[in-house]
């Protein structure tokens, strides 16, 4: 669990530095083998979001973690990347309020950065 907490720390942080928009980690661990952590977050358009896609990447890359599976940067409305035990969700607005994964997994813990 401690590498899926660095890894979503360091994601969150490289997201927060391209200005995300309210950056969301949640804590899926008990209820997915998915992943540990969803982490969710919001661009104001497609150029926003490919920075932020390309600083997660990049950041997580240095500490040696890599992009299983990348999706959506063409289209720029909603990304996502999978780490495996972290999953980024980098939606434009529009979207994030139309999937709204936050409620989808609502059974997930909502946790702070500090948390980690």
């Amino acid at each position: 669990m401690d590498q899926s907490k660095e890894m979503a720390r360091i994601a969150y942080q490289a997201l927060e530095d391209k200005k995300g928009e309210n950056i969301k980690i949640i804590d899926i661990a008990g209820i997915s083998v998915l992943a540990d952590y969803f982490l969710i977050a919001s661009g104001s358009n497609e150029s926003q979001i490919r920075a932020m896609v390309d600083n997660v990447e990049e950041e997580l890359g240095k500490s040696g973690y890599s992009v299983k599976q990348r999706e959506g940067y063409n289209t720029g409305n909603w990304v996502l990347l999978d780490f495996g035990d972290i999953i980024v969700h980098i939606f434009d607005r529009e979207n994030r309020l139309f999937y709204d994964l936050e409620r989808i997994w609502g059974d997930g813990k909502t946790i702070e950065i500090d948390a980690l």
